[in-house]
């Protein structure tokens, strides 16, 4: 059930995690009979088509759900990599269909400093009003598109307009004003809509809506921790409060920017799997980030992953609505 395209952090069948109850839970939305992915016509469908997931290490994550569903009927190629392998595309040859990742965790123009993670690491330096050239210069190329963003706005962030500093989220060292991640997400994802509505893009654009997280007890920084081995039910846990900032930003900006999209002819979607996967406190790495965590000390303390997906997982049924879409949408 392991598949050569998954992230080590996010193998959790690799890594040990001991249930497998996580592997066979279904998404049914109300209504509608959703059916599995098929692999071999989605193929069919995109001879000759280009796919591109634009984001941060979640698009990452969902484009290794889907190529490890497609390896299963064709021969997967690698066939390019940049120097950190955090942009990355793969071919199909027998149907000529290309599939990229593009990182670009803010989607606007950036600095991320190479010690991100580090104690003491500098601010990123974030253009709120410049688009990443990451993916705007190949804009027009791809048949497909998928865009994500959000949680990397929580971190610590020098924000620049006209390419002068025009305040912070989070830097107290600094005197500088705070301008709160929910005003710089707003402004970005703004800026990203009105491109793609004012574009002549002769595809189909889809905007992710944010995937949620499920740490309990405290962040992945404090102690936080995703141990549930079930979904949990509908309305059983609150989203919390970044989640639902960003996905009402998300919603609003969208709801503004789709109408000009369709009277320039251009196909702007709203994928929204937040709620389906909020329902997924059951399908996280949590400390099977890690191989084998414990099994020097059963009681050892590790960071868990609560925000990316096992794989396989819940965010293999993402990849079943969007063949629903594109077959019947």
């Amino acid at each position: 059930m392991s598949c050569r395209f998954i992230t080590d952090h996010q193998n959790c069948i690799k890594n040990g995690r001991p249930d497998s109850d996580y592997l066979y839970w279904r998404w049914k939305p109300r209504g509608c009979d959703l059916t599995r992915f098929d692999p071999l016509r989605f193929l069919e469908l995109m001879r000759n088509k280009s796919w591109a997931f634009i984001g941060d290490s979640i698009s990452r994550n969902h484009i290794e759900s889907l190529l490890c569903i497609l390896s299963r009927v064709g021969e997967v190629v690698h066939v390019y990599h940049d120097k950190k392998y955090q942009s990355q595309k793969w071919l199909i040859p027998s149907h000529n269909f290309t599939a990229s990742v593009i990182w670009s965790p803010f989607l606007a123009k950036s600095y991320i400093p190479d010690n991100i993670d580090g104690v003491s690491a500098p601010e990123i330096e974030l253009h709120l009003d410049i688009l990443d050239e990451n993916w705007t210069k190949e804009y027009n190329s791809w048949d497909y598109i998928i865009f994500s963003s959000g949680k990397w706005f929580s971190r610590s962030a020098v924000y620049y307009q006209n390419n002068t500093i025009s305040g912070c989220h989070y830097c107290p060292k600094r005197n500088l004003t705070e301008l709160g991640l929910d005003n710089a997400y707003r402004r970005v994802v703004k800026n990203v809509v009105d491109y793609i509505a004012s574009s002549n893009h002769k595809g189909t654009i889809f905007y992710r809506t944010v995937s949620p997280d499920h740490f309990e007890g405290g962040e992945w920084y404090d102690g936080g921790k995703c141990t549930r081995k079930v979904p949990v039910k509908e309305g059983e846990l609150e989203m919390n409060w970044l989640d639902k900032t960003l996905w009402d930003i998300e919603a609003e900006e969208l709801k503004n920017a789709s109408a000009r999209a369709y009277e320039k002819g251009v196909d702007l979607r709203v994928f929204d799997v937040n709620m389906m996967s909020s329902l997924r406190a059951d399908g996280h790495p949590g400390p099977y980030r890690f191989y084998q965590p414990f099994s020097k000390d059963k009681n050892a303390k590790v960071i868990s992953d609560c925000m990316h997906w096992c794989l396989p997982g819940p965010v293999d049924a993402w990849n079943d609505v969007l063949m629903e879409i594109i077959v019947n949408g």
